[in-house]
């Protein structure tokens, strides 16, 4: 070895020691420029997993392959609603360990960055608030509510117990704990945010460092003078932009990207989302190469296990149950090609990095077996409870599962139109027992026809309600059927509408022991009038397989219709034929040698109940029954006579811009025509649309959908719906090279004054797509 080696090893050597947690105390504060550990410059290189979507028994060999990497910190949420899932009834015990995590952070040589909420997104039903804060209706969720704080006081109170020892003043790993979560994209409430500060720093935080993430776009809105600033990007993100305005207000505070989007979400009925390793690897090295710290969402996703994925919003987009994320580690804990990328450039930073650890577990294959026992659902019911309206599911105090309406019909001797006004989430009609049809939220239906009627005959709505929306506004996110059921018909030449009422109303909770309990009930004497439902088909299935060895394997449901799961006890998730997930991880720390148990509560039905273990997940395997493009013809409007409300060229800036139309335009449809773009890209790319109403201000987009489209980037997931999606990193984008014009139709929901548009481009290096010349057209 010679000198100048020798003196590099030397010096690696001391800057980990310097960067291993100290058991005897110690501080991180923020300095001029850069934070400061210890007294000494230090940059964050933070890798985001969750410890609730990783089995414990391999929490550590996560830590070690986030280490492996080149990572010095961990960064994670406290999911509020898997601690306390009853009103006052705190667990901190087995996976919810929060405190054992970050031990096993501390004994790895790892940081932690604690983001206690209370929420925190992350794709998580309800993004990590507590479902029973809906049994009162009226409350006022990430607002200064009294009933609110107050539960969030005592939830952060606990958290505080649990973690306020390990902060690195005393002798802990937690370096930084958040306050709040991207209230930007929320509102503008800084009394709230400021009242959340206190709360965290009451809870024995009060000496840590505390920090505030939000977007470019709207960090200002909330920003707090005590906190430390940070943003929130994607790869490909132009990072020099996305810090410039906190660089000029706060010309010498450190510089954080505090999620750094590896890759993105899954969602039920849209391909598998990857992001290019490339962009990240380049994005992260950039970073590192001016000193900006950084933490990767995700480094390692995991899964949403049981009930916990959330859905997202505009419109209802459930999410799917595997967090894969197009991560650098993948859902089971191995590396990937963007691993061993990325760790090549972390290395040029981080001198030799430890060997990549050995899998947690192997993995194995299950052969085919038939799930051969078989529980209808309707001999799972429960004494009814009988309503003169419906119910939502928090009114009958229960948070998952599913929910069955039954009442008697009057006579209607002609076809007429059933709706939910509202149905959450998968609604199945019946008629005495015979299917009539599905109501679908995540299509935006309401209303099925009915046949004519004779007086007496059953009618009977099977809910199942999947995540609550975890992001937006419409967080407060009601489950089962939400005001009431009414039919139109028209009878004699006049018009009638029944507001059915006298409902019997069964709660089918969503758990392991209600599914072991299916099987001791398999006696009519279980169903009550006035349920009809099939007694084939829909229900529970059990079967048992034999295991030589343990390991982890993914569970194909292909054969299967929609519903949950379970293995040992073990919730494994929704799985759901419409794809793209088509498999479920299982842990091979849930099965044992010998004898093993699996359920499955199908709530559409298989076409076989047959089931097997293989050794890759399928997470991008589509079953639809139609395109999920939305180049239908018949919803092409003709535009050719129709006089744009605006017309005119765009700047090719990243940043908002704002049409204002020369008058109010009056309708539910707005048709943006792209004539051109800036630049030589032979394609149209729009992050981010908000329609202006009378008052000049933002139109909830909330009932919004993608009317048509006539061309839609598939292989980048690139659809019409991200062009207003609440995330400025996604897009809605052109296939390329096909020729411009282009036109985008978003449904308003209904029938809206307009005075104008406000567009943003996607938000990486050179704008690329950016629009020119448009037309816009408003009609009804």
């Amino acid at each position: 070895m010679n000198i100048f080696s020798y003196i590099r090893t030397i010096a690696a050597v001391l800057l980990l020691s310097l960067a291993v947690p100290s058991a005897r105390g110690g501080d991180f504060t923020v300095g001029k420029n850069t934070f400061l550990l210890n007294g000494r410059p230090f940059v964050i290189k933070a890798a985001e997993l969750h410890y609730p979507r990783i089995p414990r028994p391999y929490w550590e060999q996560r830590i070690k392959m986030c280490k492996a990497l080149g990572m010095n910190t961990l960064c994670l949420y406290v999911f509020w609603n898997i601690h306390e899932q009853r009103e006052g009834q705190f667990d901190f015990t087995g996976n919810n360990d929060v405190a054992a995590f970050c031990r096993l952070a501390h004994k790895n040589g790892m940081y932690v960055i604690v983001r206690p909420g209370p929420y925190v997104c992350a794709e998580w039903e309800m993004g990590g608030l507590p479902w029973w804060l809906l049994k009162k209706k009226d409350v006022r969720l990430r607002e200064d509510d009294p009933y609110f704080m107050a539960r969030v006081k005592a939830f952060e109170a606990e958290v505080g117990r649990q973690l306020a020892p390990l902060t690195i003043q005393n002798g802990g790993p937690i370096i930084m704990v958040q306050v709040e979560n991207e209230y930007g994209s929320y509102g503008i409430n800084k009394k709230y945010v400021s009242e959340i500060r206190d709360i965290v720093k009451a809870s024995g935080f009060d000496k840590v460092t505390l920090f505030q993430c939000d977007w470019a776009s709207n960090f200002e809105h909330n920003g707090l003078d005590d906190l430390v600033w940070t943003m929130n990007f994607g790869t490909g993100a132009n990072i020099d932009e996305q810090f410039r305005r906190l660089k000029q207000l706060r010309p010498e505070a450190p510089l954080m990207c505090s999620e750094f989007w590896s890759g993105w979400f899954d969602k039920w009925g849209a391909r598998h989302e990857t992001r290019p390793a490339k962009d990240m690897v380049e994005g992260i090295d950039e970073m590192l190469r001016k000193g900006i710290s950084f933490s990767l969402y995700m480094t390692h996703g995991g899964t949403s296990f049981g009930h916990w994925a959330g859905a997202n919003s505009p419109g209802f987009a459930p999410d799917v149950t595997s967090y894969d994320y197009d991560a650098p580690i993948n859902e089971y804990g191995m590396p990937t090609p963007k691993f061993f990328a990325l760790r090549n450039t972390m290395a040029k930073y981080s001198g030799k990095l430890p060997d990549v650890p050995k899998p947690a577990a192997p993995v194995i294959t299950i052969p085919k077996l038939t799930l051969a026992e078989f529980s209808p659902l309707i001999y799972s019911l429960t004494i009814p409870t009988l309503s003169r309206d419906t119910k939502t599911f928090e009114e009958m105090d229960m948070g998952w599962g599913v929910m069955v309406y039954a009442t008697i019909l009057p006579e209607i001797a002609t076809r007429s139109r059933l709706s939910l006004n509202d149905g959450h989430d998968y609604a199945q009609i019946f008629i005495d027992d015979k299917p009539i049809g599905v109501i679908d939220r995540v299509k935006n239906e309401k209303t099925l026809m009915l046949p004519p009627v004779k007086k007496g005959q059953h009618l009977t709505i099977l809910v199942e309600a999947m995540g609550r929306i975890n992001f937006g506004r419409a967080i407060k996110d009601f489950k089962g059927i939400t005001e009431s059921v009414t039919i139109d018909a028209e009878i004699d030449g006049h018009e009638a509408t029944y507001n059915l009422k006298n409902w019997a109303i069964m709660p089918i909770p969503d758990g392991y022991q209600d599914a072991r309990r299916a099987f001791d009930k398999l006696d009519e004497t279980h169903c009550f009038a006035p349920v009809r439902l099939p007694k084939q088909n829909i229900g529970y299935y059990r079967g048992y397989f034999d295991l030589k060895k343990t390991g982890d394997t993914f569970l194909n449901l292909e054969q299967w219709g929609k519903g949950q799961v379970y293995v040992n006890g073990h919730a494994l998730g929704r799985f759901w034929h419409i794809g793209p997930q088509q498999t479920l991880y299982l842990p091979g720390c849930w099965l044992k040698k010998g004898r093993n148990e699996i359920i499955v509560l199908d709530v559409v039905g298989p076409k076989q109940p047959v089931v097997w273990g293989q050794s890759e997940p399928e997470l991008n395997k589509l079953q639809l029954e139609k395109t999920d493009k939305h180049n239908n013809p018949g919803d092409r409007p003709d535009l050719n006579s129709a006089h744009p409300v605006a017309q005119g060229e765009l700047s090719g800036s990243g940043n908002w811009q704002t049409i204002t139309f020369d008058k109010p335009a009056k309708g539910r449809y707005i048709a943006l025509e792209c004539e051109s773009v800036h630049g030589t890209k032979p394609y149209v790319a729009i992050a981010e649309l908000y329609a202006l109403d009378a008052n000049g201000s933002r139109i909830p987009r909330d009932s919004w959908s993608t009317k048509y489209a006539d061309s839609e980037d598939e292989d980048g997931n690139h659809t019409g719906d991200k062009a207003f999606d609440l995330q400025e990193s996604t897009y809605w984008q052109t296939v390329k090279s096909t020729p411009f014009p282009h036109l985008l139709v978003i449904d308003l929901g209904k029938v809206q004054t307009v005075t104008g548009l406000q567009h943003l481009s996607r938000t990486e290096k050179e704008t690329p797509g950016a629009l020119k010349a448009y037309k816009i057209f408003v009609y009804e």
